[in-house]
């Protein structure tokens, strides 16, 4: 840092995204460096319905050195290998996105492209039973990924399912431990300094000023900060995310026990099931366009695996990004920054990428404007990924019922994604970043699920004599069949691992 006097960072509002943000500068930044301070009100309800994540958390609960075993104790976590889709491409159809890849290479070339050579030589072969972690799910298994990378149980990924708002109690514990300061209040008025045109003190309802270099904006879709004080302009993206409201309910556990998130395909929307240690999670995210919010609360309650533990509640959102997430001296992160439905499991993946970024480029007590321009390109970029990719799901649709999926199949969609789409119908050439989300195994599982079939391969596959290849194809499913059943079930595997201690699990039942 170009300035001996620590950074005064104030983070406005909590949650999840308060607290991730919060928990990560203490974590990576030194006394030195930086001061933290969070200010949040527990008259503001937080939406906190998102118990789904993806593997990329894990790497977020290592750099701020969170034991795995605890956090899923004190969250009433469990597992997750991937997402079912039922009825996405059409109804009756299912399929896997798994944390894991399908098949690994031979010859040189990526295993997708062995596969479909085979399939436009008429080899039915179904493509999922090449997914270690797909095969896993269907069985409701799981463990640990073998650290051996040459075994076939090494070929996977996992992520959590948890209570959010337990997860933000728990992260606040690990904060305030390492030196965060948090203050209760509501924030009444936000002043910018009259010179740069920065925000320069927030304050509180109780009447106290509180003063900063660097503010972090959690509170929101009312984006108090980014949003109201520095009008940092909206991206709405609603012309290819209809969807605009959500009804969230937990029921009783019941039915399977499963390590994957499930999301059904419904007239107007889709359903998500989410099973915890305690309890599942469920909600209906639908378009008001195409569905009154009665009705759509009355198909969520009419699906339930057991009984209803509370009244549904409902969220509004639109789907859309901030142009600018870092702003002057403000940064946003959750909701303030952005919302796209959480279809894919992303919103806690977006708050992890901003405040990495951010500590990246860190500030001195004077912005540097590349720094800022830096952090927008790339939180940009992740946006409009996960934007294209939760589009594509809605887009490669054949259904034949609600006005919803005519709409999303017959929609313009952009360029970037229509881009995406015509090199795989073409040559069965995938997006595979380095960086960001999302990876190759997730597009081949969504375009392939959605039902986009490539009419090409890579030339390099023709190298392998196909009936060589079958045999390699042959040799990986056996693998995978014959390894997959001596894997403890999910419910054991919990039990034994991470499970609520009695008295806490009987106390939330």
């Amino acid at each position: 840092m170009e300035t001996s006097a620590p950074l005064d960072i104030v983070i406005v509002g909590g949650g999840t995204a308060g607290w991730m943000v919060g928990t990560a500068l203490v974590s990576g930044l030194r006394p030195h460096q930086a001061r933290v301070r969070l200010v949040e009100s527990d008259e503001i309800a937080t939406v906190g319905v998102g118990e789904a994540t993806i593997p990329a958390m894990r790497d977020y609960n290592r750099f701020v050195g969170i034991d795995e075993v605890e956090m899923m104790r004190e969250t009433n976590g469990t597992f997750k290998l991937g997402i079912e889709f039922l009825d996405w491409g059409f109804k009756g159809s299912s399929y896997h996105h798994p944390f894991g890849v399908h098949g690994a290479a031979i010859g040189g070339a990526g295993f997708h492209h062995q596969w479909n050579r085979a399939r436009l030589a008429g080899h039915d072969l179904d493509i999922e039973q090449f997914s270690y972690a797909i095969a896993a799910a269907r069985d409701d298994r799981f463990e640990f990924p073998n650290p051996d990378p040459d075994k076939i149980d090494s070929t996977y990924s996992y992520a959590y399912h948890f209570d959010a708002s337990l997860y933000a109690k728990y992260l606040r514990k690990v904060a305030e431990g390492r030196g965060l300061k948090r203050t209760e209040g509501k924030v009444v008025d936000v002043a910018r300094d009259p010179l740069s045109g920065d925000v320069a003190s927030i304050t509180l309802a109780s009447g106290e000023v509180v003063r900063g270099d660097f503010f972090v904006d959690c509170t929101g879709f009312r984006g108090l900060l980014i949003g109201q004080a520095l009008n940092s302009p909206f991206e709405e993206w609603t012309d290819w995310l209809p969807c605009d409201r959500a009804w969230a309910v937990p029921c009783a556990r019941a039915g399977r026990f499963t390590p994957f998130t499930r999301s059904t395909a419904r007239e107007a929307g889709w359903q998500w099931r989410i099973p915890l240690q305690h309890r599942t999670g469920n909600g209906y995210v639908y378009s008001s366009r195409y569905i009154s919010d009665d009705e759509a609360a009355a198909t969520l309650m009419a699906n339930l695996d057991g009984e209803a533990l509370a009244e549904p509640r409902q969220i509004r959102f639109k789907a859309g990004r901030r142009t600018a997430s870092w702003t002057r001296n403000v940064m946003a992160a959750g909701l303030a920054s952005g919302f796209l439905e959480p279809l894919e499991s992303t919103s806690i993946y977006l708050v992890q990428i901003a405040v990495m970024n951010l500590l990246k480029l860190f500030p001195g007590k004077r912005v540097e404007p590349a720094l800022v321009e830096e952090f927008n390109r790339r939180v940009d970029m992740e946006y409009d990924r996960v934007r294209d990719f939760l589009i594509l799901h809605y887009h490669a649709n054949t259904r034949t019922d609600g006005e919803l999926w005519k709409h999303c199949r017959e929609m313009e969609i952009p360029e970037s994604l229509k881009h995406k789409l015509e090199l795989f119908r073409h040559r069965g050439v995938a997006p595979n970043y380095h960086d960001g989300l999302f990876a190759l195994p997730s597009w081949i599982s969504v375009l392939l699920g959605q039902g986009v079939l490539p009419g090409g391969y890579d030339r390099m596959v023709d190298n392998v004599p196909l009936p060589q290849a079958l045999a390699e194809m042959e040799r990986q499913r056996s693998a995978i069949a014959r390894r997959v059943p001596a894997m403890p079930m999910h419910a054991d595997f919990v039990a034994s691992h991470c499970a609520i201690p009695r008295p806490i699990a009987e106390a939330v039942a």
